[in-house]
């Protein structure tokens, strides 16, 4: 992939740690002046001293995007100090095995589906609020090929938070893109990222629990993810408008 992002302003959002990190690094790498947002600050600052350690440019916010209020000031921030906001990368979000749908505790299911389903809800709402007023942009959000290939028992909260997550995304591209909003999902499987790992399990054990279920034989890597998100992100994709990139080696084939 060769685009490019410079003069453009991107947010990502969980980009503290894992693919929402690496998805930061890969946008300040080709250009973009990158917004770093988190729950955590500790972890947002972080990634911005990685970036600007490799050349980039990029801030940090905290956000929690279950709060609208807080959801909205992150953007606001963003288009305060950088003057706009084109992309953005709606990755924050958490994963809890709750087990079968009989056992499920309520609370823990309230809060699996805020932050991964309303969360992007809100991001994406304050986003297009900007971009629509301001010539567009494109957005990626975050889904999962567990929303289509459920593999794993007890998973269903998170199964179904990422399955209403891409079907969000289908429905908001036909409602924005005559506002020049270019709206995609990409779902991911199992990566190498602090995600993948059951409490206590070295990286030998998530490897023989795991590897096997994915065709290719192995965990992506977080770069391979994000590079779907750069593409879906950037002008090389001009005519892809609501899709959903599954990119995780086959497993959900």
């Amino acid at each position: 992939m060769s685009a490019t992002f410079h003069g453009k302003v991107a947010l990502v959002t969980g980009a503290g740690s894992g693919i929402g990190r690496r998805s930061a690094r890969a946008f300040a790498e080709r250009g973009a002046t990158v917004v770093v947002a988190d729950l955590h600050a500790e972890s947002a600052a972080h990634t911005v001293k990685l970036i600007e350690q490799e050349g980039g440019t990029a801030s940090a916010v905290t956000v929690d995007v279950t709060d609208a209020d807080s959801v909205r000031a992150m953007v606001e921030a963003a288009v305060a100090r950088h003057g706009g906001l084109h992309i953005a990368h709606n990755n924050a979000g958490i994963f809890a095995a709750l087990g079968p749908a009989g056992d499920i505790d309520e609370q823990q299911w309230h809060t699996q589906l805020a932050v991964n389903l309303t969360g992007v809800m809100l991001s994406m709402k304050y986003e297009i609020q900007h971009m629509r007023e301001h010539g567009g942009g494109a957005i990626v959000n975050a889904a999962s090929n567990i929303g289509y290939h459920l593999r794993y028992p007890g998973t269903g909260a998170y199964a179904a938070s990422k399955a209403a997550v891409s079907t969000l995304t289908r429905a908001a591209a036909l409602d924005h893109i005559k506002d020049g909003i270019r709206i995609n999902a990409v779902s991911p499987g199992a990566s190498d990222t602090p995600m993948t790992f059951l409490p206590g399990e070295s990286e030998a054990d998530r490897a023989t629990r795991l590897n096997g279920t994915i065709p290719l034989g192995r965990l992506a890597g977080t770069e391979e993810i994000v590079a779907s998100v750069l593409w879906l992100a950037s002008d090389e994709s001009s005519f892809v408008v609501g899709h959903d990139l599954v990119t995780d080696g086959g497993a959900s084939a």
